[in-house]
């Protein structure tokens, strides 16, 4: 194969994902394997990651992300700019989108499935503009994304999430908020307002029990408690996607939805506080295309690599 034949990929890395200090020899082999040339570079914050696409994409046949879930949304806008096919390399905390996608967590084996060429077109969400794959939401994830220690996400993982959440529901509280669906507004008073464009999200609970990413719709749930601490109870529905069955939850289905409280409040998606309220969310249906194995397929069973990781 000659380099005129080989596909180009560029390659963003991002040092401070969970696992970004780890070597990519063994992606980048694997690229090269599969017939792939790789420009690699590295950034420092995310909206670093857009402008790198804008600046390079004419040099590239496919992006790849290397990093947790706020990295690969911070790419989308640019790629779906770019038309580009989107490679993802999960070395972050939760790697949600690489659940729902069913991709490997192995970084070499996720490079294996780039390597092989068969893509998934998958919705993107977006918030005033902003855009998520998983989820975006308003209240007690967002102050845990506001109040989790960088260095104790990277140090912990999920075990950090789990401490920063525990010290968040010790200080929760209700607000006040509109939901706006088909022009038709709902008040209500509530511990969090989440709009999932996929299905997995915080590490595999699920945003709706049949929820997929490429259905064309967002999935909204309002968590109307009494108490927070019941959520204690929930946690096996959350984690299954079956939440809604509890009278204490608002759910809804639909393309578009906007919210409105009574000041300003920040958004969380995928991780990052991206805007505030008030908030319009849109669904961009199968606006990128995404390097994954066939929907409903086991994945190979590969012999042992002859290489130290």
């Amino acid at each position: 194969m000659t380099d005129s034949t080989r596909r180009r990929a560029l390659l963003l890395r991002n040092p401070k994902s969970r696992r970004g200090g780890e070597s990519i020899d063994s992606v980048l082999r694997r690229l090269d394997e599969g017939g792939i040339v790789t420009t690699v570079e590295t950034f420092e914050h995310l909206p670093e990651i857009a402008r790198d696409i804008v600046r390079l994409r004419d040099t590239a046949d496919l992006v790849v992300v290397c990093g947790g879930d706020g990295s690969v949304s911070s790419s989308a806008l640019a790629v779906m700019e770019s038309g580009l096919p989107l490679g993802i390399i999960p070395m972050g905390t939760a790697n949600d989108l690489a659940r729902t996608l069913d991709l490997p967590l192995d970084p070499a084996e996720a490079a294996g499935v780039i390597a092989a060429g068969l893509t998934r077109p998958v919705d993107v969400g977006t918030v005033n503009g902003h855009a998520f794959f998983n989820v975006a939401s308003i209240g007690l994830s967002s102050d845990l994304a506001q109040g989790l220690d960088p260095a104790l996400k990277k140090r912990f993982g999920r075990v950090g999430y789990a401490l920063a959440a525990l010290k968040v529901l010790t200080k929760a509280s209700t607000f006040a908020a509109t939901i706006i669906e088909k022009g038709r507004a709902t008040q209500v008073e509530t511990y969090q307002i989440a709009i999932g464009n996929g299905r997995h999200y915080g590490g595999g609970n699920v945003v709706e029990q049949d929820a997929e990413i490429d259905d064309g719709s967002l999935d909204l749930y309002s968590l109307e408690l009494k108490n927070v601490w019941k959520l204690a109870l929930m946690l096996r529905s959350f984690r299954s996607g079956t939440h809604g069955a509890w009278q204490e939850v608002r759910t809804a289905k639909c393309t578009e939805f906007t919210i409105q409280t009574r000041k300003p409040m920040p958004i969380n998606a995928d991780g990052e506080i991206v805007t505030a309220t008030p908030a319009l969310f849109k669904v961009h249906p199968k606006a990128v295309s995404i390097f994954a194995p066939p929907e409903g397929s086991e994945r190979p069973v590969r012999p042992a690599q002859m290489y130290h990781r």
